[in-house]
């Protein structure tokens, strides 16, 4: 059996033969997410064939919003909203670190992505960092590029990007 490219994320390994919430439920650094996932009712989704490009926060920048959004959001209330902000983070397609290089390179420094809410976030680079704007102006930094899945591929983010209200 061939032993597979896997990439650490929240303490366990990330196996490119298993979807995004397969891996997901697996990492200690996004429980928040994959609660958010499940009360959404977006786990069927994010198990399809895809392919997606998940900019996945972590915990810690779930914990960056203001005190209570959280909570807020996993009211069932709120399952639209929710599942705005989560499929904000979505992209149609299979785009690892090199092709949004190259597309950020395309667009003389930036480059506009469309995401499956219909949003807008921009991707552009600060030294050897890629970061993510959303339509509000707050910027995510990827901290780990190209964790390969079944179904797409995810990179970690460090704070939580929100669409236009």
């Amino acid at each position: 059996m061939m032993k597979e490219d896997t990439k650490m994320v929240g303490g366990a390994a990330m196996y490119p033969s298993k979807n995004i919430v397969e891996n997901a439920v697996n990492s200690k650094d996004h429980t928040t997410l994959v609660a958010a996932v499940k009360e959404a009712g977006l786990v069927d989704v994010l198990m399809s064939e895809g392919p997606f490009t998940v900019f996945a926060p972590t915990n810690a920048a779930f914990e960056k919003l203001p005190k209570g959004t959280v909570d807020n959001l996993l009211k069932p209330e709120n399952k639209k909203t929710l599942q705005n902000v989560l499929t904000y983070h979505v992209v149609s397609g299979k785009w690892n670190s090199e092709d949004i290089l190259k597309m950020i390179k395309d667009g003389k420094g930036k480059t506009e992505i469309k995401t499956v809410s219909g949003g807008s976030i921009t991707a552009w680079v600060k030294g050897k960092d890629v970061y993510i704007t959303d339509e509000n102006g707050n910027s995510a930094m990827v901290t780990i590029a190209d964790v390969n899945q079944s179904n797409g591929v995810i990179h970690v983010i460090d704070t939580v990007l929100l669409p236009k209200s």
